[in-house]
């Protein structure tokens, strides 16, 4: 009679078979883009694994699934710029902010129904959730940070610093002790498409771009660094000893550089030793007209950023072109970055969700894009 080994000692290991195809596709990648370009409809599926999830570093390989898609979730010529997942876990649904359409989107996990959520929105940025559920959005337009309570009623968190109204605050998250941390670098004060211009100069907001924190028992603002140029998307690390911070200074700074910063935490409430973390610098492939080709260094802008349970930082990335626009992955250690997601459009913002929290949502100028990945968002929303 035939011995047959149990299914733990089997040499067909499914996860394992899984990974390697990853690996051994890698390689592919530049070819599999070269052919008819890609039919985000779903009509015509792209073969697996998912040539658009780019593995840079072997690191990467066991965050790729090789059996899932990225899929174009919602797109509509009307929406304007996409910006600010965030993941409610308890209505199993992504809210998203359109900032020029002035409303707030929201997509169901159930069925996939995507409905305009809130409008007026003040012209929202960022997103999040608190512990308790209640939304806090971060509003170009009215230029302050707010929370939704359970009866509807808004409550305004902050909606100045040092006796001046903030520039336009962009982003958001929230602490376990209950602080809500912020950034201000002033796009929605800058240009009356993404809210109210405040000033003709278009270069230097009112007041100084700075990161701030929103005391969870006392309501006490505080200014926690202005060590950046323009301080835009945030995240902490897992164990929330660390703040990251995309800085996008050279819109408007010619003297920035391209890059994400992270500070330690000290005691829950302050910042110190800051630093450089990634460089969205990027050796790339270029073709000349005489179809040689050549390696060229491009960058283009981190925006939004968020952390998985392993403590790599998932940044948004655009305003290059193909083969960068989308998402870089950073490992924690030194900021090399491992891997990247390739998008047909810019992507400015990015978080976990779906029922697992293994899901990327990812805001990209005119659509919400989504991809299983095989780890966790490391913190709600």
């Amino acid at each position: 009679m035939k011995e047959t080994k149990p299914l733990s000692q089997s040499s067909f290991d499914r996860r394992k078979f899984l990974s390697t195809a990853v690996l051994a596709a890698t390689g592919c990648t530049a070819i599999a883009k070269k052919g008819t370009p890609r039919d985000w409809t779903g009509k015509n599926p792209t073969r697996y694994p998912e040539p658009d999830v780019v593995v840079l570093d072997p690191a990467f390989a066991k965050y790729k699934l090789g059996n899932t898609p990225i899929r174009r979730l919602y797109t509509n010529p009307d929406m304007l710029w996409a910006e600010g997942p965030a993941w409610n876990g308890v209505g199993k649904y992504l809210l998203w902010s359109d900032i020029p359409n002035n409303v707030q989107m929201r997509w169901l996990e159930e069925d996939g129904h995507v409905s305009k959520f809130r409008h007026p929105s003040g012209n929202s940025n960022g997103n999040t959730f608190d512990w308790t559920g209640r939304q806090i959005s971060c509003e170009h337009g009215n230029r302050r940070v707010v929370r939704y309570e359970y009866d509807g009623k808004i409550t305004v968190l902050a909606d100045g610093f040092g006796g001046k109204p903030f520039n336009a605050p962009n982003d958001a998250v929230v602490h376990p002790d209950g602080g809500i941390w912020f950034t201000d670098p002033g796009y929605g004060s800058l240009m009356n498409y993404e809210g109210t211009r405040f000033n003709t100069g278009n270069v230097q907001p009112h007041q100084k771009e700075s990161v701030y924190r929103i005391d969870g028992k006392t309501g006490k603002l505080t200014k926690v660094t202005e060590d950046i140029f323009k301080p835009n998307g945030l995240c902490f690390s897992p164990d929330y000893k660390k703040l990251y911070v995309a800085d996008t200074g050279s819109s408007h700074y010619p003297e920035a550089k391209k890059e994400i910063k992270v500070w330690d935490i000290i005691n829950n409430t302050s910042l110190k030793n800051g630093k450089v973390f990634a460089s969205m610098d990027l050796e790339m492939e270029k073709e000349d007209e005489n179809g040689v080709k050549r390696k060229v260094t491009k960058a283009g802008q981190a925006d939004g950023i968020r952390c998985d349970e392993d403590g790599n930082i998932w940044s948004s990335a655009g305003w290059v072109g193909d083969g960068y626009d989308g998402v870089h992955v950073f490992e924690p250690k030194e900021g090399k970055r491992i891997g990247q997601i390739l998008l047909p459009e810019i992507c400015s913002n990015v978080c976990f969700g779906g029922t697992k929290r293994n899901r990327l949502f990812m805001t990209a100028s005119q659509s919400l894009y989504a991809v299983y990945v095989e780890t966790k968002g490391a913190h709600i929303s």
